[in-house]
């Protein structure tokens, strides 16, 4: 069960978010040095920063888990080292040919953990006795989904207007004309694997 204190005030420091966010900083000092495409990079890292500058704002008055912080790291992580080789040319070798597959899928693994923001989403909504813990789950769901379909159309707007070699890098399609549904398929089974954790994790509130 929990207490109001437990959430509803978070003003005490909170190491998981201070050290999760020094090993982002170097994560962001490697993408910084030499990207492939500096008008690229700037582009991809400025929704990352957004989202951190959110994580710690949130923070200030709920503090989430150690399991939410590391789940909504690990996009930022990606994220960033995404954005220095664009998500198209990542050194992802291993990866591809473990599976079989000639395609980089770094950006597939991106996508999927934008779906983890579905633990964080939930635990925040149940937490603060805004929702039941199923219509804060399914309230996760379709808030990454929503998101998904909506980064997607934003992604497609900028590589209308940048054009040429920089709007297919920061599209990065790799030829695949269902590549953005594909996209939004991780993030939606990314917020199913999140949300599952959630039901695992977080007690039933009395």
């Amino acid at each position: 069960m929990y207490k109001a204190m437990d959430y509803k005030l978070s003003t005490r420091y909170c190491p998981s978010l201070t050290i999760f966010t020094g090993l982002y900083c170097l994560v962001f000092v490697f993408s910084a040095v030499a990207p492939f495409s500096r008008p690229v990079w700037v582009a991809e890292i400025i929704p990352a920063v957004g989202i951190l500058l959110l994580i710690w704002l949130v923070s200030r008055s709920f503090q989430f888990s150690k399991t939410a912080y590391l789940l909504m790291f690990v996009w930022l992580g990606l994220h960033t080292i995404g954005a220095k080789y664009t998500f198209a040319d990542v050194p992802f070798d291993w990866f591809n040919q473990a599976i079989g597959s000639e395609r980089n899928n770094f950006d597939r693994i991106a996508h999927f953990s934008i779906g983890l923001y579905a633990y964080p989403i939930a635990e925040y909504i149940y937490r603060t006795n805004r929702m039941s813990k199923t219509l804060a789950s399914l309230f996760a769901l379709f808030a990454i989904m929503s998101l998904a379909a909506s980064y997607e159309i934003i992604e497609w707007w900028y590589a209308a207007l940048a054009g040429g070699d920089e709007g297919i890098a920061f599209l990065g399609s790799q030829g695949d004309i269902w590549d953005a549904q594909k996209d939004m398929l991780c993030d939606t089974l990314g917020a199913i694997t999140a949300i599952t954790l959630f039901w695992l994790k977080q007690p039933l509130k009395d």
